[in-house]
């Protein structure tokens, strides 16, 4: 780095780091040789359903604030301003919606994986198309979540790339493989509280050096930092408040609604009730990691100005920033900087272990097990950790790949949020729209993944197309956390933004759209696409449909209709008595072809019991729930 003395991490701050790889193997052990020690897939990917809330919340929490967000979210308030914090608007739909709407369903149907729910819905097809899109999604999504904060801390302080890379990523699929899905949620735990204590460290010795938190403030306001309420409803200006808390929704949906690695940690939840509280517990978390991340970057502007490490040369891409801020402020005070990284590996490790073990249950759920449906259970488990393994390998291997990229980088990280939308609009056409038939959704998944990548790839391309000819000062290559990070979209941002340009028409303002609109957008073509299908090939009846796989949001908002009307159009009846009537053909079909391990221990009775209750008319154990579903909930 020029005119800068390079700086280096000391002896306690690689002990630092070494304990935090330490105490996230030892839980891992703990779990691999401790209660059931792993023997069947039901303890191993499900937790045994024994969690309670708390430490699922947390679990989350950190599944998708990983380190490309803790590098992403400063440097996103430290170059435009504070207008990224409305985006905690979108966090009260984007959890409640989940907790009343996408748990209910999910759970009652004691589902393993998520896209088990589609072949009850749908067909074996969609289940597939489905599963495969969420593999693709995440395999190239994990590789570079684990190299991109590696290759930042390389090149700021000389810590071994490599080096760096294999210790998290060996470190990870050992805990994985290991302690299944209990030793996954309780390092994510661990994981949370140092990266919570990393990010505190800085602000609170930053704050100190700048002159206070009043100082700190003062010098953002008077450098244009603090934004004010942005209601430009122009969806091509890349954050306003509609931008954010609207689009913003979608983007928490497409996370926490329907994304497999949150749903499995609903369902290892021992209750209902307490899966619906762990959406709950997850919302002020959500606010504090957000509020950390927008005074970290207040903090940097306080010390640099707008005199930026960035344009003195000092770094040559944005997601370093923070890393080079860090080692400025600490660097007098020996294990904090060491603690910072072990905050930022948290959140890879966090990330990727969540990767791992949610692949590994998709993959044996839905394309393993129904082609075997009469493998057994110790099989079955072995089997599941072979895949935990094989997919840590692939995730280095993946790394690897990441490194050759150089500038697609960017590209492979924004393809979570480009296949995220179309995922959830999915799943929305299947819930809520009782017509859907298993033709219409494989088209409208088809038309909102190709949607999805024509304007992904090509705001991408149109960018790097036009700011390649000028020969500006550095371009800053802002890898952006979208909410919890995983929807992460890559956005390539010149410096000097300064001079209005005229506004994109045609097809470049179909590119300019913001990224913060790209989740609603394709979730939308998928349901808009997928419904007019249906409806030329022959819309489903509500008779046709299994028991507990649609919410009935348009019985509720059409409640004022006549109930001949209302049978028309397919929204009579409630999730409860839907979720009473589970015992259906089609439903034990797909019960059996998990092998029984979509049930939960409470659920093991004999037939006879199962007779004499519906002989009573009594609900069964997994409808008896106390938490009843909210009409208002939309």
């Amino acid at each position: 780095m020029e005119g800068v003395v390079e700086m280096h991490f000391t002896t306690v701050d690689y002990v630092i780091f070494t304990i935090l790889l330490v105490a996230s193997t030892g839980i891992g052990l703990f779990y691999a040789f401790s209660g059931g020690r792993q023997r069947t897939t039901q303890e191993f990917l499900m937790a045994d359903r024994s969690m309670s809330c708390l430490p699922v919340s947390l679990s989350l929490l950190a599944t998708f604030q990983s380190a490309v967000a803790i590098l992403g979210a400063p440097s996103e308030i430290y170059a435009n301003g504070t207008q990224y914090w409305f985006l905690g608007c979108s966090y009260f739909l984007g959890l409640l919606i989940p907790a009343h709407v996408f748990i209910p369903v999910f759970y009652r149907l004691r589902l393993t994986s998520a896209y088990q729910y589609l072949e009850l819905r749908f067909n074996k097809t969609v289940r597939i198309c489905g599963t495969v899109t969420f593999i693709f999604q995440m395999v190239i999504y994990m590789g570079v979540v684990l190299y991109a904060p590696a290759l930042a801390l390389n090149a700021v302080t000389g810590f071994d790339l490599w080096g760096a890379v294999l210790a998290m990523g060996l470190v990870c699929t050992l805990y994985t493989t290991l302690g299944g899905l209990k030793a996954v949620i309780w390092t994510d735990v661990f994981q949370t509280i140092v990266m919570f204590a990393g990010q505190l460290a800085v602000i609170v010795v930053g704050t100190h050096q700048a002159g206070g938190i009043s100082e700190v403030w003062r010098k953002a306001q008077n450098g244009s930092r603090i934004s004010g309420l942005n209601l430009n409803p122009d969806p091509l200006e890349r954050h306003t408040f509609w931008t954010l808390g609207v689009g913003g929704v979608f983007l928490m949906l497409a996370l926490y609604g329907v994304n497999q690695a949150q749903v499995q940690r609903y369902l290892s939840s021992r209750t209902e009730k307490e899966a619906v509280m762990s959406c709950y517990v997850v919302f002020p978390c959500q606010q504090i990691v957000l509020t950390l991340g927008c005074l970290m970057g207040l903090v940097m502007f306080a010390r640099y100005g707008e005199d930026s490490p960035l344009d003195k040369g000092y770094v040559s891409a944005t997601d370093q920033m923070v890393l080079y801020f860090v080692m400025d402020v600490l660097q007098d005070l020996p294990g904090l900087p060491g603690l910072f990284v072990a905050c930022l590996f948290s959140g890879a490790l966090s990330t990727i272990s969540s990767a791992f073990n949610s692949l590994a249950t998709v993959t044996m759920e839905d394309l393993i097990k129904p082609h075997f449906p009469a493998m057994t259970e110790a099989r079955a488990t072995m089997l599941s950790k072979g895949l935990a393994l094989a997919y840590g390998l692939v995730c280095l291997a993946m790394a690897y790949i990441a490194s050759l990229m150089g500038s697609v980088l960017q590209a492979a990280l924004s393809i979570f949020g480009m296949v995220g939308g179309p995922l959830l609009g999915l799943f929305c056409l299947g819930m809520f729209f009782p017509w859907a038939n298993p033709t219409g959704a494989v088209t409208g998944l088809v038309a909102g993944l190709v949607m999805a990548f024509w304007i992904g790839i090509g705001s991408f391309v149109a960018r790097f197309t036009a700011s390649a000819p000028t020969p500006l000062p550095p371009i800053n290559t802002t890898v952006l956390p979208s909410a919890g990070n995983m929807t992460t979209a890559a956005m390539t941002t010149l410096v000097s933004m300064v001079t209005t340009k005229p506004r994109p028409t045609g097809l470049q303002a179909f590119y300019s759209l913001s990224y913060m609109w790209y989740s609603a957008h394709n979730s939308t073509t998928v349901v808009v696409v997928g419904l007019i299908v249906s409806f030329l090939t022959g819309p489903m009846k509500e008779k046709d449909l299994t028991p507990g796989t649609v919410y009935p949001v348009l019985g509720n908002l059409l409640f004022f209709l006549p109930e001949r009307y209302r049978e028309k159009l397919c929204c009579v009846t409630p999730l409860e008595q839907k979720a009473k009537a589970i015992d259906t053909q089609p439903y034990k079909m797909a019960q059996k072809e998990s092998n029984g391990v979509a049930y939960s221990k409470e659920d093991d009775r004999t037939e006879d019991e199962e007779q004499e209750e519906e002989g009573q008319a009594s609900p069964r154990p997994s409808c008896r729930l106390s938490h009843m579903v909210q009409e208002t909930a939309l």
